[in-house]
């Protein structure tokens, strides 16, 4: 039997740093019975950034929903647009911005889930 969520039956939360938002999709807190696989909706609005981490044993993926933004890593940037998808190996360093007017959105899934989320600086997170 397939399940059903709306948007308000979804854990979601707002960032402490900024006004970015996720969404949870497919997660603990989520129960659909996915060992293997977490997903979450994200937000960044204008000025969003989030702080240099990796995760532990996880490819990490993103698909593209609406605006621009940037994803970094320690050897490249690269303007993120609607329809695109990025990969991030396990343990590769990244963190993203968006510095566009409008809101940059994004489905972000975990192959498998993360054993754990390492923040490069402790007082950046």
């Amino acid at each position: 039997m397939a399940k059903l969520f709306s948007k308000n039956e979804l854990p979601s939360y707002v960032s402490t740093r900024d006004s970015r938002e996720r969404l949870d999709l497919i997660t603990e807190n989520v129960h659909v019975g996915a060992r293997h696989l977490r997903a979450d909706r994200i937000i960044y609005y204008k000025g969003d950034t989030c702080a240099k981490h990796y995760h532990v044993g996880s490819h990490h993926f993103f698909v593209i929903l609406e605006g621009e933004g940037f994803i970094f890593t320690p050897e490249s940037k690269h303007r993120l647009k609607p329809g695109e998808l990025a990969i991030i190996e396990p343990e590769e360093v990244h963190w993203f911005e968006n510095d566009s007017e409008v809101s940059f959105k994004f489905i972000e899934f975990w192959v498998p889930p993360p054993k754990e989320t390492i923040w490069v600086d402790e007082n950046d997170i």
